[in-house]
């Protein structure tokens, strides 16, 4: 690709995916800071936390209607520069209602950010004619932990929870005002030749029962992704009798296994095709957390950690891409509906583990994603094996195929 304004794009595109991803990771080695400050308990801290999830299940019906009127490009900025502003106002939160209230309308920005940014990505993607939206997440990823080093280093440095986050809000709002110049210019759809103003009344069964397809291969990611963030040091600690210092390696593990998983999935994808490589990797993580589970051993588990965010590494980007391409949908639609069924299956699957730790054991609540591994594998036939902009022969948006 010699087109440097489209390469411009992507660079910009990736800035703004890392931005996104630094930005809120920045907040949370800050917890026990703002837990303390208020006098909160830890299922008040909890509670609170939890309004982002719900401002965001909120609000991302919006992202579609926004993006449809705005443009995504306009969308994704101005809405990290909203989150930026949002995330500086918590060191003013007096109470625990003020900090709650904070999180819903975070979470509300950051679920319309991550719609706009996608679909502008794919935008960008279209015009490439091969993938590369799986290089995108995989820069949030490496944005997250950035972020989560700069809270920590903020924290070692004995510098305020005011000063830490605002200065992190002021910088990536700066990138991502920046990157809004060199984003590509036009409405969405135009490099689909999908109008605009399309009516949602227009669309048929077979495309909601693709979207419902979707939705479901999305909770699973979210599934799998969950088991690793929540469960994976308990299990370590309190089921193995890991060192507390150890257990956190099970996150480790499967954010960096994730992370090397889409900066190299794209060049997978296009030799192999997208489902395919979802296909196998959703065997690939359900076989190696049912072996983890069996062998029941640190190693063991901190392995099939790391083989399971390697083997769903390209399911998000991919449920995506599907969506954005469905036929006869508005810009943005497919997309918005599969980010808020993914949020759905994070907000969903912490209290369904927890109940079946309590009611069984955690061992048996992190079949969760064996099951997931495997409910991967028969819908994964919804999605598109190749870009439509891929050679004569290559899979079309119409192609699209309901799982039976």
């Amino acid at each position: 690709m010699n087109d440097p304004g489209l390469s411009r794009a992507r660079t910009a595109v990736a800035a703004v995916f890392f931005a996104n991803g630094a930005l809120f990771a920045n907040l949370v080695p800050r917890y026990p800071e703002i837990r303390a400050d208020l006098g909160l308990s830890n299922a008040a801290l909890g509670t609170a936390i939890a309004a982002f999830p719900l401002g965001a299940l909120v609000a991302g019906l919006l992202a579609a209607p926004l993006i449809g009127r705005f443009g995504s490009a306009r969308v994704a900025t101005a809405t990290i520069v909203a989150l930026a502003t949002a995330l500086a106002t918590v060191s003013l939160a007096a109470s625990w209602a003020a900090l709650a209230a904070i999180m819903f309308v975070a979470g509300a920005l950051d679920a319309v950010t991550d719609v706009a940014m996608n679909a502008h990505g794919l935008r960008v993607q279209r015009r490439y004619g091969r993938s590369i939206v799986n290089s995108f997440h995989g820069i949030w990823s490496i944005g997250a932990v950035t972020g989560g080093l700069m809270g920590a280093a903020t924290l070692a440095l004995d510098v305020s929870l005011g000063a830490a986050l605002l200065t992190a809000s002021v910088l990536f709002a700066v990138v991502a005002l920046v990157s809004y110049r060199f984003m590509l210019r036009g409405r969405d759809g135009v490099d689909r030749g999908t109008p605009a103003h399309l009516s949602v009344r227009r669309i048929t069964s077979t495309t909601l029962w693709a979207l419902a397809a979707l939705g479901v291969l999305a909770a699973c990611g979210a599934v799998v992704e969950d088991a690793a963030a929540s469960w994976g040091a308990l299990y370590l600690q309190d089921d193995l009798g890991t060192a507390a210092a150890a257990a956190g390696l099970a996150f480790v593990s499967f954010q960096s296994a994730m992370t090397l998983g889409r900066l190299t999935g794209d060049r997978v994808v296009d030799r192999f095709g997208q489902r395919t490589v979802v296909r196998s990797g959703a065997i690939l993580a359900a076989v190696a957390m049912a072996l983890a589970l069996l062998l029941h051993t640190p190693s063991a588990t901190l392995i099939g950690f790391a083989l399971a965010g390697l083997g769903v590494a390209t399911l998000v980007p991919a449920a995506m891409h599907t969506g954005d391409e469905l036929p006869g949908l508005p810009p943005g639609v497919g997309l918005t509906v599969v980010s808020v069924l993914l949020r759905v299956g994070f907000l969903a699957s912490p209290p369904i583990v927890g109940f079946t730790a309590d009611a069984i054991s955690l061992r048996a609540g992190l079949l969760g994603v064996v099951l997931a591994g495997t409910i991967v594998v028969f819908f994964s036939r919804v999605l598109l094996q190749h870009n439509p902009e891929h050679a004569a022969g290559a899979a079309s948006p119409g192609s699209v195929r309901l799982p039976r």
